[in-house]
């Protein structure tokens, strides 16, 4: 019953494209290029390819391997807008979502580009972006992988950043790579440069949180149940759990414990900080 719950909204938002409340006025796509190596992917090769049920995108990386791509330019792979652009963490790292109208078969169809782990955003949400226009840089996530461009071609609209409520099969996404080889060109008719596309489509998960028995977060910190030491100061590992309706990611950190007052504070909540989502 859920998959087919899931297949229907996938035909809803394929119609979504030009039916909405809210819409901005893009230039149509002309055509589609690879976003890394304009405009055949020069220099790159593709590491991980898109699985259906699986890796639901493609991981793109410079022949050199390594981090030799870091900060290489990562490009628009077509007209459209920018319909999110933010540090998404989990796993993710700075993340950009491009909305591109193109016609097909004399209709106009939608399909969202996503560019993840990305090192710099340079582009923010509204922006009118082109083909081959330089949107960030490639990146590691935080840290958490070698450099390289995690990319993906959305049919359904709706997904934005909560993959797992909508089904990893062919419904919602396409193959990257046979996308963009079968729609190298498109021919634009006069009079239709532009058109009106659907934006703010995307559905949001609750940021969800676990961790050590008793720990609670308030201004800008964690807390947790003290040791009962009398104010006595021990290093201990604690684990945190943190999820946004995708892969879920689990952090340890070496902390000083203080008892007093019941609590202790996570002292090197910055350490947190620089790869986990607020609360």
């Amino acid at each position: 019953m859920k998959r087919v719950w899931m297949g229907i909204m996938a035909v809803i938002a394929l119609q979504v494209c030009a039916a909405a409340a809210d819409t901005a006025t893009v230039r149509v796509a002309d055509g589609f290029d690879y976003p890394v190596g304009k405009p055949d992917a020069h220099g790159y090769y593709k590491a991980r390819g898109f699985v259906q049920g699986g890796h639901l995108g493609e991981d793109w990386d410079c022949n050199a391997g390594g981090d030799h791509d870091l900060g290489d330019p990562v490009y628009c792979i077509g007209n459209g807008t920018v319909v999110f652009a933010a540090d998404v963490f989990l796993g993710w790292g700075n993340v950009v979502i491009v909305r591109h109208g193109y016609y097909e078969n004399g209709q106009l169809v939608c399909v969202d580009s996503l560019y993840g782990h990305l090192n710099e955003i340079k582009v923010k949400p509204g922006d009118a972006v082109t083909r081959g226009q330089e949107i960030g840089t490639i990146g590691t996530a935080h840290g958490m992988y070698p450099a390289h461009l995690h990319f993906e071609i959305r049919k359904n609209l709706t997904i934005g950043m909560n993959r797992s409520a909508f089904a990893p099969d062919f419904a919602n996404y396409y193959d990257p790579t046979k996308f963009i080889d079968q729609h190298r060109t498109i021919t634009v008719a006069a009079g239709s440069e532009t058109a009106a596309i659907a934006v703010n489509t995307f559905s949001h998960p609750a940021n969800r949180y676990s961790g050590p028995s008793g720990v609670r977060y308030a201004g800008g910190k964690y807390y947790g149940a003290g040791d009962g030491k009398g104010g006595s100061v021990t290093t201990e590992t604690v684990e945190f759990s943190f999820s946004s309706g995708d892969e879920p990611v689990v952090v340890k950190v070496k902390t000083k414990r203080v008892a007093s007052g019941g609590q202790f504070k996570v002292s090197r909540y910055e350490d947190l900080k620089a790869r986990l989502p607020p609360l």
